[in-house]
């Protein structure tokens, strides 16, 4: 489990996990994250230098514990995603 927290008051519990795994794989990356209640989800915005990646994490995946392995895979996937983007 992400964070036991719901919506706002769960946003940065899940910033500061991105943010450790995250610098686990690239120590420059920057994260934000914010909760959107109009979609149930947490936006992640992985940042490095001038490039921006924005995806989302739903409620479900968040607070269910059994998907944090799922959850740590997707913010690897997207942080190699952002870093081919800085290699075009």
């Amino acid at each position: 489990m992400l964070t036991h927290k719901r919506g706002d008051e769960g946003a940065p519990e899940i910033e500061t996990w991105a943010r450790r795994v995250g610098r686990e794989v690239e120590p420059a990356l920057d994260v934000q994250a914010s909760y959107d209640s109009d979609s149930s989800t947490y936006v992640l915005r992985l940042i490095k230098g001038s490039r921006v990646l924005v995806f989302r994490l739903s409620e479900a995946q968040a607070h269910d514990p059994a998907r944090e392995g799922e959850c740590e895979r997707i913010l690897k996937r997207k942080i190699q995603d952002l870093a081919h983007m800085l290699d075009r």
